[in-house]
This record gives structure tokens, sequence and C-alpha cells, in this order.
């Protein structure tokens, strides 16, 4: 692979937080207020998007959008958005603290990164007060990427937009996007690298994709983590990854 200048991260899912279950919580105690419970393969395929795009996703599902019309007599407009969106901002900043700790291989790999002289950047579908509770405890347990930056910093146009890894880009002065790997657990965040014109990479263990607990994945039998670690990859490469790989050390063997 060519010379490496960056490398950006996801957060939830691809660094922190296994199974990237912390916004499926809060996604679902969400709608649940409004007399909806959707499905985890509901909340799940628009994971990596801004907080509210994902929202507005999931209500646009076709299950979902003839649940509301039959609850509230009318179809969904932007105050119901708004509405579900602050139950899900106050549900998350109440969890957070509980869904932070940081996925294995992270904090060894990127040490090795570092020595190389390769930057450490990251992206994020969480908000600048969610990152303000994610990034301190992700400090004390070993990780800490040279610069973070959530939609907030780019007028609100987060995943797939690919605003995001350039702000990255710019701060971290990064000469060109051949020279930039974006590494994320999510369609999202291989779209947002493939709009960015950037390298992809999919992780596969503790991805949303895959959606299982470190315990659930520890427990299937090895025909089992098999197939699923097949059907993640297929995802990853259906939506265009330029790599996929099992962990985050896997990054390693790229470079």
């Amino acid at each position: 692979m060519k010379q490496i200048e960056a490398v950006i991260f996801d957060w939830a899912g691809t660094t922190v937080d296994y199974g990237c279950f912390a916004p499926v919580q809060s996604f679902i105690e969400a709608f649940q207020q409004y007399g909806i419970r959707p499905t985890i393969e509901e909340v799940r395929k628009p994971m990596g998007m801004l907080k509210i795009d994902h929202i507005r996703t999931m209500l646009g599902m076709e299950r979902i959008s003839e649940l509301w019309v039959e609850m509230n007599g009318r179809t969904w407009n932007e105050d119901d958005v708004n509405n579900i969106y602050r139950v899900m901002e106050k549900k998350t900043l109440e969890i957070l603290p509980d869904f932070a700790d940081v996925k294995p291989y992270v904090c060894g790999t990127v040490a090795k990164l570092k020595e190389r002289g390769i930057k450490i950047g990251s992206t994020t579908g969480y908000t600048d007060e969610m990152m303000d509770i994610i990034v301190p405890i992700a400090k004390e347990n070993g990780y800490t990427p040279d610069l973070w930056v959530s939609p907030n910093s780019v007028n609100n146009l987060g995943r797939p937009y690919p605003y995001m890894i350039f702000k990255n880009m710019e701060k971290l002065e990064v000469s060109s996007v051949q020279k930039v790997i974006k590494v994320g657990d999510t369609v999202s965040d291989i779209k947002e690298g493939k709009n960015a014109g950037v390298i992809t990479v999919g992780v596969i263990e503790g991805s949303s994709v895959m959606g299982y607990t470190q315990k659930e994945y520890q427990a299937l039998s090895s025909e089992e983590r098999v197939a699923e670690c097949q059907r993640v990859e297929n995802v990853y490469k259906e939506a265009g990854a330029d790599y996929v790989i099992k962990d985050i050390s896997g990054l390693l063997e790229l470079l």
C-alpha cells in the first residue's frame, strides 16, 4: 500500500462500544415513547448517519411509516422528527458512560500507527455534547486520537457526506485523499469514505453490522463465526469497501 499519512477512525462500533449498542438502545427507547417499537434491523440499517438524519430515515421506512399513520392518523413531519430526536438525545447522554469501553486491539494498533508517523483522526455520528462524554472515558482507557470531528463542525452535514473527513485532513495537514484510510463499522462509514475519495476499510468484529456483544460473538461456534464474518464482509463489499479486516489489528497487515 502507498505511503499513508492518516488513518481516520469511526467511534462507536469501531474503536469503542463493542457491537455499537448505545445508539441502538437510545433509538428504540425514543421510538417506543411514540408507540412504535422498531426492530434491531430497522435501527441498525442507517447506523453511522447524523442522528437526526437517522431518525428521518427510520420514519421513512415502510413498516414504521405505516405504523406512524396508524398510531397518529397522519404522516410524520419535521416536528415529529425533532421530538423523537430530543428524546433520543436525552437517552443517549444518560447511557453513554456505560458504552465507552475501548474495543480490543485498538490501543496497541494506534500506538504502532503513531510509531510509523501516521496521524490518527476520527469522525462520528455523535454530537459534540455526546463526544464530550465519550472522549475523556476513552482517554482514561488508553485511546486518544489526534483529532475528532462531529457533524456539528461541518454544518451538521454528517455521513454519508465527506466533510468530516475533509475537516480531518485540513486540521491534520494531510497532503492527499490518496494517503488517507477511513475505518468504520457501518455502511454509512464506507459511503463517507467513498464520497471523500479515500481508502475505505470495514471492521468485522464488534461492528454495528455484526451486532453482537463480545460475549455473544465468543459463544458462537466456529462455523457460525465464519458465516457471520462472511455476511458482514459481503455488506461492506456491496457498499464499496476497498478492504475488510477482522479486527483493528488487521490494519497493520494492510500497511
